[in-house]
């Protein structure tokens, strides 16, 4: 079977274990993928399995004669590859479903791009504490302060500066999956991403 899944990201819960402690859940929405398909050594150079996920209004003309082949009806959002996990014989067409990937106490990675937050200072940005307002610097308590000495004479790289904050590709390691039902996942804490992002969630 494949090595992963790509989901949906949804809302957070709570979950209570027999002891009566209380884990932080994300809701995963796993709708079934369709193979469509199989990459061997030659001629593709790799092996790897590619499915079709999500939906769209309209699809380009290179993507339904590619689908029309399959004999699949469908207008998919986009494809992802995965690496095949064990032997188990794949067919074009078929549908995966999430149960048939994970199962519970499986620990995963889960890769997906971070909330934009804008341009930001240090404060947001880093977790820069204030400036102090006396000795006439009240109207510059969120600034970063001194960026460098008169050696070298320049601002080294790699200084935590204010600047664009979020929209980046985030890999959260090691997440349980604590609960499977029907087309979802719940895992231990917190997936990067907005409502409804897409996520790639892989076995470790």
């Amino acid at each position: 079977m494949l090595n992963g899944f790509i989901v949906q990201k949804s809302s957070m819960s709570g979950h209570y274990t027999e002891d009566g402690k209380r884990l932080p859940l994300t809701k995963l929405v796993a709708k079934p993928l369709v193979i469509t398909q199989l990459k061997s050594i030659v001629p593709d150079g790799y092996l790897a399995v590619q499915v079709a996920y999500g939906s769209r209004k309209k699809t380009k003309k290179p993507v339904s004669d590619k689908l029309k082949k399959l004999k699949l009806d469908m207008s998919p959002k986009g494809f992802a590859e995965f690496k095949k996990s064990d032997e188990t014989e794949l067919t074009l067409a078929q549908p995966i479903t999430v149960d048939q990937v994970f199962k519970v106490g499986d620990i995963v990675d889960a890769t997906g791009t971070s909330k934009g937050r804008g341009f930001q200072g240090v404060i947001k940005r880093h977790g820069f504490k204030r400036q102090g307002e006396t000795g006439g610097a009240s109207n510059k308590t969120r600034a970063p302060g001194s960026i460098g000495a008169q050696t070298p004479g320049k601002v080294l790289k790699g200084k935590r500066m204010p600047g664009h904050m979020g929209n980046k590709t985030i890999t959260v390691e090691n997440l349980e999956v604590i609960k499977i039902e029907e087309n979802t996942l719940y895992v231990k804490g917190s997936v990067p991403g907005h409502f409804n992002a897409w996520v790639v969630i892989k076995k470790v």
